[in-house]
Order: C-alpha cells, then sequence, then structure tokens
C-alpha cells in the first residue's frame, strides 16, 4: 500500500533541520529538537493532537525549534498493557536508529544541535531502553553524543529506575545534562498501574523520585498546580492534565533553555512541605 504523505528520510532530517532554525534557510547553526514519546494506551489520533499542544504551548513561550513526535505501537485499550511494554521495549531500537543517531550526527563544534526528550508516562521506559542501546551500537557509541535536557511527565517506572547509580538508567545519566521529573500525587492512573504489579513498585510520576535526588536530577511537585489547576477529576485527568496547563508548557520552556539555575525558573517555588514544585 502506498501512502501520498509518506517521505524518504533524507527530505523528513531536512524538514526537521530546517524547523529547527525557524523555518529559515539559512545555514545552520544551533537549535532545539523536542522529541515527544508518549506512553501506553494511546491511538495516533491521540498522540497527534498532543504533539499539536506541546508545540503550540512551546511557541506561545517563544520556542522556535523544532518538534518530532516518536510515535510507538500503543493499543487503544488499557488491556493491553503488558503487550505495550514489550512493544515499547523493540520500539527502542527505531528511536535510536531514527532520531538519536541521525541527528547526533549535527553535533560538532560549527553545528551546535541541542536535542531534548519530552516522555510521557511509559515513553519514559522507550527512552530509558534506547539510550542502553544507543551505548551498545558502535556507530553510535563510538560518537561523541547527548541529549540537553530529559523531561518526564507521569513517568510510569519504579522510583528506584531514577536513583543514582541505577544500572537500568546509567546510560541515560552518561548522555543527558539534566533529567526533570514532573510527578502528581493525585495521579490515578498509575495507581492502576500499581495494582498491575501487586502494589510492589512506587512509580516516579506518582510520589516522585527518591532521596537524595541524582545529582543530575530535580523532581517538580506539581500535586498543587493540578489541584489549584482544575483540570478536572476524571480518572486520566491526573495523568494528561500537562499537555493543557500554560504553567507546564512555560517550566518546560525554561528547562529547555537551559539558562537558569533549576531553583531560579520563575514557574517554580518551594512548597509548605519543603519540595520544588510548580507555582
Amino acid at each position: 500500500m502506498k501512502y501520498a504523505h509518506r517521505i524518504s528520510k533524507s527530505k523528513w532530517t531536512k524538514a526537521i533541520l530546517k524547523e529547527t532554525m525557524g523555518g529559515t534557510s539559512n545555514p545552520l547553526t544551533e537549535g532545539d529538537i523536542v522529541f515527544y514519546l508518549h506512553g501506553f494506551n494511546n491511538s495516533q489520533a491521540t498522540v497527534l493532537k498532543r504533539h499539536c499542544k506541546i508545540k503550540k504551548g512551546l511557541e506561545k513561550q517563544g520556542f522556535d525549534g523544532a518538534v518530532v513526535s516518536f510515535d510507538w505501537p500503543s493499543a487503544d485499550t488499557a488491556l493491553n498493557y503488558l503487550e505495550d511494554r514489550e512493544d515499547a521495549k523493540l520500539s527502542a531500537f527505531r528511536f535510536v536508529r531514527d532520531d538519536i543517531e541521525t541527528f547526533s550526527t549535527f553535533q560538532q563544534p560549527d553545528c551546535h544541535i541541542d536535542l531534548h526528550v519530552l516522555a510521557h508516562s511509559m515513553g519514559f521506559y522507550v527512552v530509558r531502553e534506547a539510550f542502553d542501546d544507543a551505548d551498545d551500537r558502535a556507530r553510535v557509541a563510538d560518537r561523541s553524543w547527548a541529549v540537553s535536557q530529559v523531561m518526564l511527565m507521569t513517568a510510569n517506572l519504579p522510583v528506584d529506575s531514577l536513583s543514582k547509580g541505577n544500572p537500568k538508567s546509567s546510560s541515560l545519566d552518561r548522555h543527558c545534562a539534566r533529567l526533570t521529573n514532573y510527578s502528581n500525587p493525585l495521579e490515578d492512573v498509575l495507581s492502576i498501574s500499581l495494582m498491575k504489579r501487586l502494589a510492589v513498585a512506587p512509580r516516579a510520576g506518582r510520589t516522585g523520585m527518591e532521596a537524595p535526588e541524582h545529582p543530575k536530577g530535580v523532581d517538580i511537585y506539581c500535586g498543587n498546580r493540578f489541584r489549584d489547576g482544575k483540570h478536572g477529576s476524571s480518572i486520566r485527568a491526573g495523568h494528561t492534565w500537562y499537555f493543557d496547563d500554560p504553567v507546564v508548557m512555560e517550566d518546560i520552556y525554561h528547562t529547555i533553555c537551559g539558562r537558569l539555575d533549576r531553583h531560579e525558573i520563575p514557574t517554580r517555588a518551594f512548597t509548605d512541605r519543603g519540595n520544588l514544585g510548580l507555582k
């Protein structure tokens, strides 16, 4: 079957690089590319809708780079949860080949491209597996490459997977400049995820990272912002509200820019619990 919208990888790469430079045709010298990886139980229509929300939300803050969605096989029913985990692991290779390997070649002294990753829910599982896989592939591992910011929204992985020295995330630790974990204790979908695992593994997207945090990591408590933002009371509201909240998008924008210390980003303040959270 032929698809009219299908283009070659070369044309696709050139289109992304042009968008990275704000749509100009000037020689590429610097720019930002944000890779969005969705979670499980997402249809293609949902992925596209959230891609547009991310792009518009960041553009309102002044972002003029490119947003690229990596669409991995994910059934649109919760009954396929375990199958989606297997698809996520297998998809990590393609994320390395089509995205990390392709665009890391442009990270040269005279052509500075900052790569960033924004992962939602199980999308972080794909990211973690991809980074681990990249270190096992000579073409990628032998090249100096890095991702600037890795940002997690309601990460569906055990809390200890983000702890310092955890071998599951060692490749991610080596190749990113900063890891930001947005956590929401009012999240309901991850509590269902817990039940699937007999409640033995708290999820980072619900309870935050372990203390002390990893030197590259910063946990952003989102419970107060979610409660005050009146994002609804449906069972999925706490899982998906990030895409619609302007403060979240502003915080992500400042994180991508990387100009401010993690404690000086204007959308953040210490809560009465003593942890860093969204205003």
